[in-house]
């Protein structure tokens, strides 16, 4: 007999469910987050599982790796396609679990990428980055509109590197207003200082390189930036079809919007070059 498993994962519980081939619940308990224990209740169940739907919205890395390293075929429940099958879903942790069960029966289950394990960190650690880089760029501003603010004049990005305190204190008379100043500085330097180590430890890594080398010749993608178009994108063979022919429906929709407007011909380099 055929089994079909789901975990409903929260931050600090999981809710599993086991249907059989005829939607009946075989077992059903609310586990704490901890591997062994959910490895324990699914025992009596390991030769007639079929797969286990994991949904998880942040959490998940520990469970996924844990299931797939004791031999049990993972899916991972992409939450934002579940919602189509609402008419069929009743609120309650316990009718979620079963529910992604049932949609894993029917073979019908919208499900989300699991990221290779190998590679997820240096990913992550790239989207740290990005999070850092966004908060350097963000001290800076403040820095440049502090400065507009109280001298009338615009200071470049170079000029913010090369600031020194003398040239603040000259700046600024007022001592509130150049301690702010000097605030603001010395974590944007720390900040800038933590994306560059970050940046030599992915260089270190020496992930996707032949994604990397091929990347890199397009004009403006550098070693970090074709980096993280590699990992953000993973295995090239799961890339959407439906979401390349909208992308080029969507080329061929404002070509078509000029062509109205404007007349003339087609051009295909215009359009895609």
């Amino acid at each position: 007999m055929s089994l079909y498993a789901a975990i409903d994962l929260h931050s600090t519980n999981s809710v599993l469910a086991v249907l059989d081939e005829h939607d009946q619940p075989v077992r059903q308990r609310r586990l704490p987050n901890e591997l062994p224990a959910i490895l324990k209740e699914l025992e009596p169940f390991r030769d007639e599982v079929t797969g286990i739907v994991v949904e998880s919205t942040y959490n998940g890395y520990w469970l996924v790796d844990g299931l797939k390293a004791h031999g049990y075929h993972v899916h991972l429940a992409n939450t934002a396609a579940v919602p189509q099958y609402a008419g069929l879903k009743y609120s309650g942790d316990e009718s979620d679990a079963r529910h992604l069960a049932h949609l894993l029966r029917l073979g019908i289950l919208p499900e989300g990428y699991i990221y290779p394990r190998e590679d997820r960190s240096v990913r992550d650690l790239l989207r740290r980055r990005f999070q850092l880089v966004r908060m350097a760029v963000g001290l800076m501003l403040s820095v440049q509109s502090t400065w507009a603010r109280h001298t009338g004049q615009r200071l470049s990005a170079n000029a913010v590197r090369q600031l020194s305190g003398v040239a603040i204190e000259q700046a600024f008379p007022d001592p509130s207003v150049r301690f702010s100043i000097l605030t603001h500085l010395q974590v944007w330097r720390a900040v800038e200082e933590q994306v560059r180590q970050v940046e030599r430890w992915i260089v270190a890594s020496r992930t996707r390189c032949k994604e990397q080398l091929a990347l890199r010749t397009v004009p403006g993608i550098g070693l970090i930036l074709g980096l993280t178009i590699a990992l953000e994108t993973g295995d090239i063979a799961r890339a959407s079809v439906v979401i390349a022919i909208k992308a080029v429906a969507h080329k061929l929709a404002r070509a078509g919007y000029y062509l109205l407007r404007d007349g003339g011909t087609f051009d295909v380099q215009r359009a895609f070059g």
